[in-house]
């Protein structure tokens, strides 16, 4: 999709101050796991994967947990699943608001360790509760996905970027420790396709990037889909919720278009409630990624 060739977000503002810092913390948080609990977004899996996270973890145990599983279709999710299987892993849906899919989680990080306590036996050495931390990019649902697994609120659920505190363990059955603190991986991303993805599922933390960009990137993303991928998708979602038909135009001229046709020709508006109804589910179950083919 070259969508991207007239894009270019102001991701920067991460950039080195706040990334180091977040770097620093995730490599501290990373050498006392392990298992990592890798959260991504449903309707963006590949978007939401950071390219050094292979290095970062390393060769701890890792569980693949997508978010908001209740924003994809049940058709999207089992491509998902299909996909990762081919490329040897298996990906576990949640919607952590809700609690779907969370138990399950909880499982997995428990038989990821097993690995390490024969080792520890093999050692001589008694076995110990598996230590797991979460992480993933801002907003993907790692604070809630944590909460469920602790069965209380103990992690202040923020939509801010880096609302945690210090490192805390917590108890979650005699096999499983929590960090209790969300690991956030540092958005600096080289990859424009990717930021902007991560700007309209606002996976980005705010005030980094300009809503009409965002907004008809959106649109061009959807009307690509639809021409390729039109089952997979509600039916002409744009036309359904405003009235107004996407296909003909390029994102830019229907963010235009849509201001003129509702918002008073306020084109800013029309680009936040875009993005507002998309990211609320208002457009319906929409994803922005499928699998490779």
């Amino acid at each position: 999709m070259g969508i991207t060739e007239n894009y270019k977000l102001n991701i920067i503002q991460w950039y080195p101050g706040h990334i180091a810092k977040a770097e620093k913390k995730l490599k501290e948080q990373l050498t006392r796991v392990d298992v990592v609990l890798e959260v991504r977004d449903a309707r963006i899996p590949l978007a939401t994967h950071h390219p050094q996270i292979d290095e970062w973890v390393g060769n701890k145990g890792r569980v693949l947990v997508l978010n908001r599983l209740d924003m994809v279709s049940s058709q999207v999710r089992s491509l998902w699943v299909d996909w990762f299987k081919s490329q040897g892993e298996v990906p576990y849906f949640t919607n952590a608001k809700q609690g779907q899919g969370v138990a399950a989680i909880s499982k997995a990080a428990q038989a990821a360790g097993v690995e390490l306590n024969q080792r520890r036996r093999d050692r001589g050495m008694l076995p110990r509760p598996v230590r797991a931390v979460v992480i993933g990019f801002p907003n993907v649902g790692k604070s809630a996905l944590i909460n469920r697994l602790l069965g209380k609120r103990v992690v202040e659920s923020a939509a801010r970027p880096g609302v945690t505190r210090s490192l805390r363990w917590v108890r979650i059955s005699d096999e499983l420790e929590l960090l209790d603190a969300p690991g956030v991986i540092p958005v600096k991303l080289g990859n424009q396709e990717s930021a902007l993805k991560l700007a309209i599922c606002d996976d980005i933390g705010q005030a980094s990037y300009d809503n009409q960009l965002v907004a008809s990137a959106l649109v061009d993303i959807l009307n690509s889909l639809q021409a390729t991928a039109p089952k997979l998708l509600p039916k002409l979602p744009l036309q359904s919720r405003y009235e107004l038909d996407s296909t003909p135009h390029t994102g830019e001229a229907y963010l235009h278009a849509l201001a003129e046709h509702r918002y008073k020709k306020d084109v800013e508006r029309a680009a936040r409630q875009l993005l507002t109804d998309f990211r609320k589910g208002l457009l319906g179950t929409i994803p922005l990624e499928i699998p490779p083919v």
